[in-house]
């Protein structure tokens, strides 16, 4: 076993210990300014990223930095109350442990949301966009040695979020008196926001919304072989970015996630309760 997978399972022996004989079916992870849905989860175990063996920090704004196991729709999930960025100066494999230890916990789906910027004009702010696909413009964490104890050298992502999923959810929000879009998610490094020229470049590429995260946790999911659901909150829109007077603002983003917050964990709760 590669010393980098020793970790993943050493983190795992950690919470297992603060757990006893719960087995998680999904993971969750939650973005700026999203993490509220995390008070949500019942009967809940609450450990702080700081006290799980090699666990970074997370140091961006509205991200709590908790792990949470409990129930939600039924189910036990273990939760991400915060991620952790290529930009905060971390590995890909700290950027993804997470993920490999909610796989390792029992996991097989994993659900993940983030604050992004609106791309589609049709987009506007507060809109929820279901990622049917990506683009990733960030290092890809599967660059290395391969972890052979969790999937194959070359994984397959054609498919990388779950079409059956994606159904679900539209009947979900139906069901509660809302809609979602579908969209294709462009992942970056950050930590600036992006230009004009950028927002118009990613759309033409085929983007419908830009953010600095998520991708690289959904490939190291598919490459573990779990089912993928993930969301975007818009929390501004491309029109903006024409006014002379837009500025990017993470106080802004995070205050755009909160008002969704209520929709997102209606459309998370209903589709755990339906694996």
């Amino acid at each position: 076993m590669l010393e980098a997978e020793s970790r993943i399972y050493q983190a795992a022996d950690y919470i297992k210990l603060k757990i006893g004989a719960r087995k998680p079916v999904a993971g969750i992870i939650l973005g700026s300014g999203l993490g509220s849905l995390a008070d949500k989860i019942e009967d809940a175990v609450v450990i702080p990223y700081k006290e799980i063996p090699y666990f970074p920090m997370s140091t961006a704004v509205g991200h709590k930095g908790n792990l949470i196991i409990g129930t939600r729709g039924g189910k036990c999930v273990v939760c991400m109350q915060g991620r952790f960025h290529y930009y905060e100066g971390y590995t890909m494999e700290q950027v993804t442990i997470g993920v490999r230890v909610m796989k390792v916990l029992g996991a097989e789906y994993l659900f993940v949301s983030c604050a992004c910027g609106g791309l589609n004009p049709t987009f506007k702010v507060g809109d929820i966009m279901a990622i049917k696909d990506h683009i990733n413009l960030l290092p890809n964490p599967l660059i290395g040695k391969n972890f052979e104890t969790f999937g194959t050298r070359f994984p397959d992502m054609s498919h990388p979020y779950d079409a059956e999923l994606i159904r679900k959810a539209h009947a979900i929000a139906q069901k509660n008196g809302f809609d979602i879009k579908e969209g294709n998610y462009v992942a970056g490094t950050g930590p600036s926001y992006e230009t004009k020229a950028e927002y118009k470049f990613f759309h033409l590429i085929g983007g419908d919304a830009v953010a600095m995260s998520t991708v690289p946790e959904v490939i190291v999911a598919r490459h573990c072989s779990m089912k993928v659901f993930g969301v975007s909150i818009i929390t501004n829109a491309s029109a903006e970015t024409e006014n002379e007077d837009f500025v990017n603002d993470e106080q802004e983003v995070i205050k755009a996630a909160d008002a969704a917050v209520t929709r997102m964990t209606a459309l998370f709760t209903g589709l755990i309760a339906s694996i």
